[in-house]
């Protein structure tokens, strides 16, 4: 019989995807707001690893959506959210400068993850984890890429709410703090990963999109100015 948490990413596939329509819908009113159609990228490839994850739990392993789920996971992981937090911070030049080295840092990553041989004697029917990679090297790659999220997402989002605070700003006070915590609960989920508790992975997933939306959802409803040029622009 299966742990319960196992079904938990059927639910966080549903939100993210839902998510995801949102920001897609936000973006479409404002096509200038890039930073919005990363962000919807960046629920969207959520989305997908927690697919990956459900389809696992419902119909067993498989080599393929193990291969797609490390990479929508560990490689993107909130990396595309990151860096529609860098289009909204940083200067457009140096934005896509980043955009050009992490799609091309990640697309060498995932060809290696393709291509790994995987250890059929380390698979588990209905857990997912890197350990069954024979080239163990390739890990290496996701904690620069786990550090660049955490930077700019959840250290973005920190910055944001305490320029806000210095404005006496509370609602957006609140969204970016819940931004920043949501922000860091998969990271953290992520990390037992490596240890074989993919278990905390789903939860910390699904509370972490959880705190992210109630966040832009507290912040778009607030009417203060935004302390970023580029979304006072938009």
């Amino acid at each position: 019989m299966q742990d319960a948490t196992h079904f938990i990413p059927i639910l966080t596939t549903v939100l993210a995807f839902a998510f995801t329509a949102v920001l897609f819908t936000h973006w479409r009113r404002k096509p200038a707001a890039t930073y919005v159609l990363w962000w919807a990228i960046g629920l969207f490839t959520y989305g997908v690893g927690t697919t990956t994850e459900s389809l696992t739990t419902l119909f067993g392993w498989h080599p393929v959506v193990f291969r797609l789920w490390y990479i929508s996971g560990a490689l993107l992981g909130g990396v595309p959210l990151a860096q529609g937090t860098v289009y909204l911070m940083l200067r457009r030049r140096t934005a896509n400068a980043l955009s050009a080295v992490l799609v091309t840092y990640i697309a060498i990553a995932a060809t290696f993850v393709w291509l790994t041989p995987l250890d059929p004697t380390l698979v588990e029917a209905t857990r997912l984890s890197g350990k069954v990679m024979v080239w163990q090297w390739v890990r290496a790659f996701s904690p620069f890429i786990n550090v660049y999220a955490l930077v700019f997402l959840a250290g973005g989002a920190a910055w944001s709410a305490w320029q806000y605070w210095r404005r006496g700003a509370t609602n957006r006070v609140l969204g970016n703090v819940l931004i920043t915590i949501g922000a860091i609960l998969p990271g953290i989920g992520g990390s037992f990963t490596r240890f074989g508790y993919v278990e905390v992975l789903y939860v910390t997933e699904l509370l972490g999109l959880a705190c992210i939306w109630l966040g832009y959802r507290w912040m778009s409803a607030d009417r203060a100015p935004s302390v970023h040029a580029a979304q006072a622009a938009a």
